[in-house]
Formats: structure tokens, sequence, C-alpha cells
């Protein structure tokens, strides 16, 4: 089957389906617990996301368990700055912990060691491929490059990014430099996962809507752009998901200036800004996580909603943001069901 055939890629090249093809971000991950008995193989979270076999399994598992359409690569989006020789640590209860953003830093940065560092998240890739079922769209991905940087500012993440945004006032270079870097790698990292096998990428921009009118223009949507273009010089018919969570009031203007494929909108998005989005671009969301937690009649109003405001464009069903751990799997089934029309 060609990817364009798969439903997820109809979608993405503009074709409005009778069914949204659905999937969930961080649809493999802790709520199932076949995932937690393959994560207590592996203590140190980076080694995890660069064990072969083990991130293999973590991506299929929600596949074999759900039938989702698309599978979205298992890895994490440090692995770009972990790759190029940033000092990043994961900390059990606290999460991503890395090394506080200093001139010195970004100049032992190397592009050169980029991909051989990130060598077995490409070989997952093209395992993920031979062993998908056929019609299963396989989605890379990469951190945006002011995400990333969010956590290196502070060496850690901080309220509202507080530490990030005023850092990048007080030392725009700086940041500058390194999300050049970051930019750079990234680039390189999203085409070898396309050429592994991936048939779409997703830009996750989780902390894009703590920025002002200048900043979401500097930090968000320039170095997104950067990225686009830099693939899609090298690969044309890429396809590209923009996630810049919390803009619903910029979203036209972050899809029209990026130059991504598709928006993912999260839950915040206004019916009628959705709606305008979708007539530029396929939009991929935006249900509520915590629907899904609810379960019941909460669950069954926010499935019908987001199919009643988004079908009649073409749409991708998804949260508006990942799966969180205390999700009932059994409430996933039920959205499975609902949305497909079983």
């Amino acid at each position: 089957m060609q990817s364009h055939e798969r439903a997820v890629m109809r979608v993405l090249a503009g074709e409005k389906l009778e069914r949204p093809p659905i999937w969930m971000m961080r649809q493999a991950g802790r709520y199932l617990p076949e995932y937690r008995a393959v994560r207590a193989q592996a203590p140190n979270f980076l080694d995890f996301c660069y064990n072969t076999d083990l991130a293999t399994e973590v991506t299929l598992q929600p596949i074999r368990r759900y039938g989702f359409d698309a599978a979205i690569l298992f890895s994490d989006i440090f692995v770009v700055p972990d790759a190029l020789g940033y000092p990043v640590n994961f900390e059990e209860g606290r999460g991503p912990v890395l090394e506080p953003l200093s001139i010195e830093q970004v100049e032992k940065l190397d592009q050169a060691r980029t991909m051989e560092h990130l060598e077995p998240v490409i070989a997952t890739v093209k395992r993920l491929r031979a062993e998908l079922p056929t019609e299963t769209t396989l989605l890379g991905f990469c951190g945006a490059p002011w995400t990333v940087a969010c956590y290196s500012v502070a060496g850690h993440t901080t309220q509202d990014q507080v530490a990030a945004r005023i850092g990048s006032y007080k030392d725009p270079a700086l940041l500058t430099a390194f999300i050049d870097q970051l930019v750079e790698a990234s680039i390189t990292y999203l085409v070898a996962q396309l050429d592994g096998g991936a048939d779409a990428l997703q830009i996750f921009d989780t902390w894009a809507g703590v920025l002002d009118d200048i900043g979401f223009e500097q930090w968000s949507v320039g170095p997104t752009r950067k990225i686009v273009e830099g693939v899609k010089a090298q690969r044309p018919s890429a396809k590209i998901i923009g996630f810049p969570k919390a803009s619903a009031a910029r979203l036209k203007r972050y899809v029209e200036a990026t130059g991504v494929d598709a928006v993912g909108l999260d839950w915040t998005v206004p019916a009628e800004v959705a709606q305008e989005i979708q007539k530029i671009v396929p939009v991929q969301g935006n249900m509520d996580p915590m629907r899904l937690v609810a379960g019941g009649r909460a669950l069954e109003t926010g499935i019908d909603h987001a199919l009643d405001v988004l079908g009649n464009g073409p749409h991708i069903f998804n949260l508006g943001h990942g799966v969180v751990p205390q999700t009932p799997p059994e409430h996933v089934a039920e959205m499975v069901k609902r949305v497909k029309g079983l």
C-alpha cells in the first residue's frame, strides 16, 4: 500500500473522509499496563528511547490493542539536544533536567555527531514500517526548538516557562544561537525519519502559547518555518503537522507563516476558529484529554462535538494534547469505537 492510500495520509492530502482517522498523542504510554511492563526493563528513560527493540514494542502496543490509524514513533523531544552533546537527564517524578543554557554549552554542540547518535531511533523507524499493518500511517516527530529550549534555559521546566521568557528578553543572542543549532539538527533528524519509513511528521511546540506576539513570531513561527523549509527542500513531498499548543488566536498566522501541511488543535480552540483554519489546511484534534479520563456521557459528548464541528472538512481525530497516565484503557476503546461508528 502506498503511503497516500493510508487514511491519515489521505486527510493530510486534503481529503474529507466519511469517518476521520484516529490516533492519540502519547498513545504509547503509562496508561497501558503492557507499556509499564516494558518500561520497567530500562530504568534510564533515554536508554529506553534508544533501545530499538523496546521502542518498537511500545509503539506497536496501542496499534495492536486499539487499531489506531497512525502509530507515532516512541522517542522523546530531548534526543535532539542529547545527540548534539547537550547534557540531558531524566529524573523520576521530575522529568527532563538539562544543564542550564550558556554560551559555553552552545559552543560545544556538534552537528557531526547527530545522526550517529540517533541511529538507534532511525533503526526503530525502519523496524516499525516493516512491522506495522500496511494501512497504518507511521508518524515521526521532533520538538519545536522553542519548546526544547524552554527546559534548557533554567535546566528544568518552570511555571509558564518564566525562566525561558526572561532569558529570551535578556539574552536573545544566546537563545538564537542555541535554537539555530536545534533547527539544523531537527532538519537532519526529520529527513532521516522520512527516509527510514515515516509517512509524515509532527512538530510539537507545547510551550508556544506562553509567548507574547513578538516572541511567538521570533521563537515559535520563525524556527518552525526554517524546519519545514529545510525538510521540504530535501524531501518536497513531505507532509508536516504543526502543533502550537494554546495558540488559538494565532493559528491562522502560524499556519500561513510556517508552511505546515496540517495543524493540531488543543482543546481550547473555539469551534469557529477550528472551522476557519480547516478551510486552509487539514486539522487534527481536539477533544479535552480529561473527557477521556472521565468516560461516560462526558466522553460521548466530547467525541460527538468534535465530529460535528470538524466533520465538514479534512479532519484527523485526536486529543487536544497527550493522553494522561490515569486514563482507563477501556475508555480509549470506547472512544475508538464511537469515532469509527462501530
